[in-house]
């Protein structure tokens, strides 16, 4: 069947929506590395900063829509709020100790944590397809790791990646919300505010950095650049064709590595950055499925 005009442009159109998303996405992991580095904030405080900016404006507009805040799932709410606020936790601490373009790429195996726990946990079958893909994701995390761990440390090494293993599994959960009929503004914004009650209840511990001027420009575009991104990759989804937007979801991971060259002087391993491409050719392959 011959595509329609129609069709082509919401193809085109998704695919910019998905290029602004990486963008915003891969300048909200510089604004949270400069400001760790620039401000000695901590990954918890960083973390309150981009999520309770969604909280609220997610909060406000459902009030003024008037749109329900109720649910029949709270518990699933809750596991996949938590697992979600862990990751981000882990994914902070990654940003602020790892290469920027490691960070990113270890957030980004949670494609490949996804295919894994729905076998595991949901006993799907893996095509052959999913299979390479997992063969490819596995052998490219390996190939990370070894330099990450003799460069980074075991630590950092292990959060990061351990970032994107539980997103992988809130994902997982964001998918059976979404087979329930949850709204996915009601998932993020349940989502938000978890995370910002627990990032300020252990902020409060850690202690909060007082807020200057100099500041707020970078908390203000860490949120912004999340909300922005987190928008636009949903409209990009829901317009464009799912195999391309999800292949062009992997440019964050190339701009995250130019920017940390630009900004760091960021350089990796000949063997990072051949792990790095295979990481991001086994999540091309997996969102063919």
């Amino acid at each position: 069947m011959p595509k329609t005009p129609h069709a082509d442009a919401g193809s085109v159109i998704g695919s910019l929506w998905m290029v602004f998303a990486a963008f915003c996405f891969a300048t909200m992991g510089i604004l949270v590395k400069i400001t760790a580095v620039k401000f000695a904030m901590h990954e918890y405080e960083l973390v309150f900063w981009r999520v309770s900016f969604a909280a609220v404006v997610l909060g406000v507009q459902a009030m003024i829509l008037g749109r329900s805040f109720a649910t029949n799932y709270p518990l699933a709410h809750f596991w996949r709020s938590l697992a979600g606020t862990i990751s981000l936790f882990m994914f902070f601490f990654g940003l602020v100790y790892l290469p920027l373009a490691t960070a990113i790429t270890f957030s980004h195996t949670s494609a490949i944590f996804l295919a894994i726990f729905s076998l595991l946990l949901l006993k799907q079958r893996p095509s052959a397809l999913t299979w390479a893909a997992l063969l490819v994701g596995l052998v490219g995390i390996g190939l990370i790791l070894r330099p990450s761990v003799l460069g980074h440390g075991l630590l950092p090494t292990v959060i990061g990646l351990a970032s994107g293993a539980i997103a992988g599994y809130a994902y997982l959960q964001v998918r059976e919300l979404s087979l329930l009929g949850e709204p996915s503004w009601r998932i993020v914004f349940y989502f938000s505010a978890l995370a910002s009650l627990l990032s300020a209840v252990i902020s409060s511990i850690k202690g909060w950095t007082a807020i200057s001027a100099e500041m707020l420009p970078y908390l203000l575009g860490i949120g912004l650049s999340a909300m922005a991104g987190q928008l636009a990759m949903t409209h990009a989804y829901k317009v464009g064709r799912k195999f391309m937007v999800s292949a062009l979801g992997y440019l964050v991971v190339v701009l995250s590595t130019l920017y940390g060259v630009l900004v760091f002087g960021e350089i990796l391993p000949a063997m990072a950055m051949v792990g790095i491409v295979l990481v991001i050719v086994s999540g091309i392959l997996a969102s063919k499925k």
